[in-house]
């Protein structure tokens, strides 16, 4: 076992559960030496080749936890022999044969994936929402059908890269752009990962693609599951007219869901197409819609202060989600930097006309700078708090937005984008008051 994460933990409980002796791995072992013990596994240092030689000669397979890139030197030395290299999806599809649902892409999987899932419970059937979430798949496996008859995998392009065994009933690629290059070296091996979603798939499976998919055709395998189609006014569900339609059925108004920009009934239609498939009636799919306000981190409106709306998108970690989700707001502050995953953040051109100015932050504040240089009013920031307080400063009319949309990872301040952006809603949050107490 390589990783003793979140994930990696979760396969350790199920390999022991099934009665496998396991042994983990982790470059970190004076780290998590207490969860090793906790788990009653034996512990190695990844760092060590001669321990990690003698533990992977002794060894039946392993399996890789996402975090673990391509150059570590892990792979190196399983590469020499003829282990079997798993991922945890595949753990899970050897397990359990209850209906799943996958769900990849650059932008929107999570937002999907929890669309998808509260379509099916409207429906009346019990869902895990799983794979790059709160609940790895080798935990949810152990759940019992009882209390979950169907599984919505969110499967990242870490998850995707070494998948062997790991089909799925309905899946579907969202959407493509460049993202975590620093992890695979480059766009094709990226975009070859996210193409695996379709890998096993039968002649009775369906896979869900965007009607405008031509970026993604260069790696589309052939498939053999039914081709399903979204769009913005294409495809097999597709926005017609005021409604949103699933197969010539109107499923809701366009006015009556909460989020209704183009990625949000891109959004909405993909999970629209997934669910229908699997049997949810268009009237439970409607529901769902009706009552999903969106999700945390993700273009999350915080509050208004002295005219000025505050959002929370600290989702975005790439210049396209970013684009996503700033377009169509005018007079707008962008808060955007962080850590870049090796992406081209000159992207960020595209938002001048929608901008007031941006407050540059993190390792790459420089490069977020130089993008707007003489176009905009760009000011550099320290802090989380610093950067918050002087975009209030450019954004002094009493009217507009101030985004935190950084485009970037957020490893140089924080340990995830959910610790950035609940930093981001506390200074908010103390605003609000500072500005009450006047």
């Amino acid at each position: 076992m390589g990783g003793l994460g979140v994930t990696g933990q979760a396969v350790v409980r199920a390999l022991k559960t099934r009665g496998h002796e396991v042994i983990a791995i982790d470059d970190r072992p004076e780290l998590v030496s207490a969860i090793a013990t906790k788990l009653e596994v034996e512990l190695v240092s990844g760092t060590s080749e001669t321990e990690v030689r003698k533990v992977l000669s002794d060894a039946s397979s392993l399996i890789l936890s996402p975090g673990i890139p391509e150059h570590h030197p892990i792979n190196r030395i399983a590469g020499l022999s003829d282990l079997e290299i798993l991922s945890e999806l595949d753990l899970g599809a050897q397990w359990d044969e209850r209906p799943r649902i996958a769900i990849t892409g650059t932008n929107g999987k999570t937002t999907v994936t929890h669309l998808v899932r509260e379509m099916l419970c409207q429906s009346g059937l019990s869902a895990i929402a799983t794979g790059n979430s709160e609940v790895p798949f080798a935990d949810a496996v152990q759940i019992s059908p009882e209390d979950c008859e169907m599984f919505v995998v969110e499967a990242s392009s870490f998850d995707l890269e070494r998948v062997r065994y790991f089909r799925s009933d309905a899946a579907a690629w969202l959407n493509l752009s460049p993202d975590h290059l620093d992890w695979h070296g480059d766009f094709e091996s990226y975009a070859a990962a996210k193409a695996k979603i379709f890998q096993g798939q039968r002649a009775s499976d369906f896979a869900v693609l965007p009607v405008e998919g031509d970026s993604m055709a260069p790696w589309l395998p052939q498939l053999e599951a039914q081709l399903v189609t979204f769009g913005l006014s294409e495809g097999d569900v597709c926005c017609a007219g005021d409604h949103l339609v699933a197969h010539g059925e109107q499923i809701i108004a366009i006015s009556d869901l909460p989020l209704s920009r183009p990625h949000d009934l891109l959004n909405a239609a993909a999970a629209s197409a997934l669910a229908k498939l699997m049997g949810v009636s268009g009237q439970a799919i409607g529901e769902a819609l009706s009552e999903f306000e969106g999700l945390g981190h993700r273009m999350e409106y915080l509050k208004t202060i002295g005219g000025i709306r505050f959002f929370n998108d600290s989702k975005a970690t790439t210049p396209h989600a970013t684009i996503a989700g700033v377009s169509g707001l005018r007079n707008s502050v962008l808060i955007a930097g962080g850590r870049n995953k090796g992406l081209d953040l000159t992207l960020l051109e595209t938002l001048v006309p929608m901008l007031d100015g941006v407050v540059a932050i993190g390792e790459c504040a420089e490069e977020v700078s130089e993008v707007f240089k003489g176009a905009l009013e760009v000011l550099r920031a320290t802090s989380m708090e610093e950067a918050v307080r002087k975009a209030r400063e450019i954004a002094a009319s009493g009217s507009g937005n101030i985004i935190l949309s950084p485009a970037c990872a957020s490893f140089d301040w924080y340990q995830n984008y959910e610790q950035r952006g609940d930093d981001f809603r506390r200074i908010v949050g103390q605003m609000v008051k500072e500005y009450q107490a006047r």
